[in-house]
């Protein structure tokens, strides 16, 4: 009985997904209950996309990041974005605020544009377009929301945008909010992810909203690498999903009405201080191998946890993974792994099931966590929550030491023997040489 962490990316769940396929074909497992079938491993169809949204607005002339302005801190971050981006990724630039210098409020809450369409990137073309942005106008942060859906089209995979301003939205209606459910509601698996060169309340509580109505992450930024490091992972994290898209599940409270789970990669919401519970059949022979992560995508209180458990149908604990984290990164995971072998008077075959069928055990799956909200974060939707789950042929352990002398007083009473006759050898042995040294 072991439990394990997962990494704390998101590509555990490709490399687990990449073993699941071969796994299920093996071994002739359960369809899901409510899906036609686990296809969360299925071969990718799309590639990745990221519309990266730049507040170019009057502001960013500020010069309080390092002693640098806001602009030339996120001109420089995206040149190096830009420079690491993966060869499949099709990525684009949207600005707003970046065109109109006037005083017409009308018009500058229209400025928003394609700076860079999204699609396979011409990297010296994108930091030429890039190093031309001088702060100018207003902050229709809404309306470049809109614009930055409709550059990444529709599809089966997720999209992300991702925001980077230092205000709030100045052009109202529409609400920057208002716009982020919108889109969210449409079901065109649109991930909004925020970060914020100011630190004000208000700006602060607006960009909160935005990722919190997408599932999405935010990010307050203080430094140039910062920006960069957090920019990157989320290029990065946009290549998981478009690779592996999670099979939505509802977990429920009580493990007799949980859902059932085939292998796969499934995604679900818990709220703060919650459990989630969900159901795997595991055949005699095999081996459940699970993870989960659940995403910070707000603010939460320092010192939190998360945990992991298998218990059996009647709630009995087979084995647990747990993490814990301090608020200083936006993912917290942990795994475990179990075998039949391990049952210990649990397993329980179906009433139907004929006797040359292989025993099986319901494992319930536990999610729990403890964790909180800060001041003035909603607790609606709950957190995104990602779980893993994988069955393999068990790996056999040693039992010829346990069958015999590797159990309890046997081992022990052998040892304690063992130790007399060597100690009374190598005494007889010592004596008999000082006597010969002696006579001679």
């Amino acid at each position: 009985m072991t439990t394990g962490r997962r990494p704390k990316t998101r590509l555990g769940g490709l490399l687990a997904a990449l073993a699941i396929t071969g796994a299920s074909l093996l071994l002739g497992l359960p369809a899901h209950a409510d899906e036609p079938s686990a296809g969360a491993a299925a071969a990718p169809k799309e590639a990745p996309r990221v519309d990266l949204v730049l507040d170019v607005s009057g502001s960013m002339n500020e010069r309080d990041i390092q002693g640098k302005s806001r602009i030339s801190v996120a001109q420089q971050s995206l040149n190096d974005v830009i420079d690491a981006l993966p060869a499949e990724t099709e990525f684009g630039i949207r600005t707003l605020g970046a065109t109109y210098p006037g005083n017409d409020k009308n018009q500058g809450c229209q400025d928003t544009k394609q700076l860079f369409p999204v699609g396979k990137t011409n990297k010296v073309e994108a930091k030429t377009a890039v190093a031309t942005l001088r702060p100018t106008g207003w902050t229709p942060i809404g309306l470049a929301l809109r614009g930055a859906a409709q550059d990444l089209g529709k599809g089966e995979t997720t999209r992300r945008v991702v925001l980077i301003t230092d205000g709030e939205d100045t052009c109202t209606p529409p609400d920057p909010c208002d716009v982020a459910r919108e889109l969210a509601s449409q079901g065109i698996h649109l991930v909004v992810d925020t970060l914020g060169l100011a630190h004000d309340d208000k700006t602060r509580q607006q960009l909160l909203c935005i990722a919190n109505a997408t599932g999405g992450t935010y990010t307050d930024v203080r430094t140039q690498e910062q920006l960069t490091d957090k920019v990157k992972q989320l290029v990065d994290r946009s290549n998981d999903t478009y690779a592996v898209t999670p099979v939505k599940t509802v977990g429920t409270d009580k493990c007799e009405n949980a859902p059932v789970l085939a292998p796969g990669v499934y995604s679900d919401r818990e709220k703060f201080s919650e459990h989630r519970v969900y159901k795997v059949p595991v055949k005699s022979g095999q081996e459940l191998r699970a993870s989960v992560s659940v995403g910070l995508d707000r603010a939460v209180a320092r010192d939190y946890g998360v945990l992991l458990q298998a218990t059996s149908a009647t709630g009995q604990e087979l084995v647990r993974g747990t993490d814990a984290g301090s608020s200083r990164t936006d993912v917290i995971s942990t795994g475990l792994r179990w075998s039949t072998g391990d049952s210990k008077g649990y397993v329980t075959a179906s009433p139907t099931s004929s006797p040359s069928a292989k025993p099986e055990t319901t494992v319930c799956l536990v999610v729990s966590n403890s964790l909180a909200p800060q001041a003035g974060v909603q607790a609606d939707p709950g957190m995104p929550l990602e779980l893993t789950v994988d069955l393999a042929t068990a790996s056999s352990a040693p039992e010829g030491a346990a069958m015999g002398l590797g159990r309890g007083w046997i081992l022990l009473l052998t040892l304690t023997l063992a130790g007399l006759v060597f100690g009374l050898v190598f005494g007889w042995i010592a004596r008999w040489r000082i006597s010969v040294w002696r006579e001679n």
